[in-house]
Formats: structure tokens, C-alpha cells, sequence
């Protein structure tokens, strides 16, 4: 990755097998990472700002994805964020109506992954 200063991506993932991954695959293409493994928190994380990008999944306890998009998107609609769900067409459009930049569904192809957020930071 040639940036000039190197990027932040929040990544809120319950599931500790597609959040270590994600956090491989992403400071493999040259990322700062932080973490967060529920949606509570993933919200004291964004509290503190500086992100460029966060990744959220969207069912989780405490705090769905639905909730982190709408949190983050209240205080910091400039960050991007993308929304992973596993269980389809449903949460989709809940994420969709909270303004998330983009919806995947799992498994996440991680080629798509490096286009998207490439898009998304650009």
C-alpha cells in the first residue's frame, strides 16, 4: 500500500475466527487495526475518533451493527463503514436504512474486501 500516512480500520466482530481474518488480511495490505468484539465495545472505540474506515458486524450482543451504524453515523457521518452479516437479506436493509456505506455478506472474499475499502478511503 503506497499512502502517504498509513490508515485506521475500526473492526467490530463478534466472531473470533472472521476477526482474526480480517485483522490478518488487513494489516497484510497495510492497515492500522483496532478491535472491538461486541457492539459496546466497538462505541467506546469510536468514541475516541480517529478512524478512517470501521468494518462492523452486524448481529451481535450487547450492541448490533444496526446500533454502531447509527451511533457512528450520528457523530461521525464522515467515516465509512462497511457491514458484514451473515444472516442475509434482513439485517441487510436495517444496515442499509442506517446509511452503512456498504453491506457484505459472509464470507467476505477478501479481494472484494481490498476493492471496496480502497473505494471507500479514496
Amino acid at each position: 500500500m503506497n499512502n502517504k500516512a498509513k490508515k485506521t480500520i475500526l473492526v467490530i466482530e463478534d466472531d473470533l475466527d472472521v476477526l482474526s481474518m480480517l485483522i490478518k488480511h488487513l494489516k497484510y495490505l497495510g492497515y492500522e487495526v483496532v478491535i472491538a468484539t461486541d457492539g459496546m465495545e466497538g462505541l467506546k472505540r469510536i468514541e475516541s475518533g480517529g478512524y478512517d474506515l470501521v468494518i462492523t458486524d452486524i448481529v451481535m450482543p450487547f450492541v448490533s451493527g444496526v446500533g454502531v451504524v447509527t451511533a457512528l453515523k450520528g457523530k461521525f457521518p464522515h467515516i465509512p463503514v462497511i457491514a458484514i452479516t451473515g444472516y442475509g437479506k434482513e439485517p441487510e436493509s436495517a444496515a442499509m436504512e442506517k446509511k452503512a456505506d456498504l453491506v457484505l455478506a459472509k464470507p467476505v472474499k477478501m479481494s472484494d474486501l481490498k476493492k471496496y475499502i480502497s473505494d471507500l478511503l479514496t
